[in-house]
């Protein structure tokens, strides 16, 4: 903060000498500001929320897009804002190779933000492939602040997971490493450090192998 000068000293003392009538008078004398309606630019519209919708399982991509193109179509930009298939990487291992696939979270439901008003609903109901939105009776049922952040949250910071298409007791074969074209019986499966255990045939003694999922295929 600047220091006051001399001249604003001044003022201050003629203002504290006034009396309170000529404050009062000198106060009436100011011209009002008049009143502004803030503009578009800066309104907020706290109306949006998060609905969801049910679709079939297997259709969400497709209703995904249906309902983008309705947005577009029938200028609904400004009321429908997204709409999200939560989705997950999962990484698919099949005869030891690897292969990264997006799961749905929630198989059969898709994410809408959106101001719900009739003209609103009559787009998002009304698109192929929807069958509704999820709620109490008619009554579309939002999403708490809460649980949108967690949704988002996971699709955004989860690890990806693996799917295997063995399992404890399969016959595999073991395609890399030391122990390579050796074949065993699956001991155990650790999805979370991505490692299986293979009982395999030593010199006629059963002996436990750690390896990689991309080191067996199903015999």
């Amino acid at each position: 903060m600047s220091d006051l000068s001399y001249d604003d000293l001044q003022g201050f003392e003629e203002l504290n000498q006034s009396g309170p009538q000529d404050e009062e008078a000198e106060l009436n004398s100011l011209p009002l500001e008049p009143k502004t309606e803030p503009s578009d630019e800066t309104k907020t519209d706290d109306n949006r929320q998060w609905f969801v919708i049910h679709c079939y399982s297997g259709y969400e991509n497709k209703v995904r897009k249906n309902l983008e193109q309705r947005i577009e179509t029938m200028a609904m930009k400004d009321k429908i804002f997204d709409v999200v298939i939560p989705t997950q990487e999962e990484i698919e291992v099949r005869d030891g190779k690897r292969r990264t696939v997006e799961r749905h979270v929630f198989p059969g439901y898709v994410l809408v933000n959106m101001i719900l008003e009739e003209d609103s609903w009559f787009v998002v109901r009304n698109t192929p492939g929807v069958t509704g939105f999820v709620g109490m009776g008619d009554d579309p049922t939002p999403l708490r602040p809460e649980e949108v952040a967690n949704i988002l949250r996971r699709m955004e910071n989860e690890a990806p997971t693996y799917k295997v298409t063995y399992k404890p007791g399969d016959r595999v074969r073991i395609v890399d490493g030391p122990f390579n074209d050796f074949r065993g019986i699956v001991d155990e499966i650790n999805m979370e450090r991505s490692k299986i255990r293979v009982m395999v045939n030593f010199f006629g003694r059963e002996t436990p192998v750690e390896l990689d999922f991309l080191q067996v295929e199903k015999a």
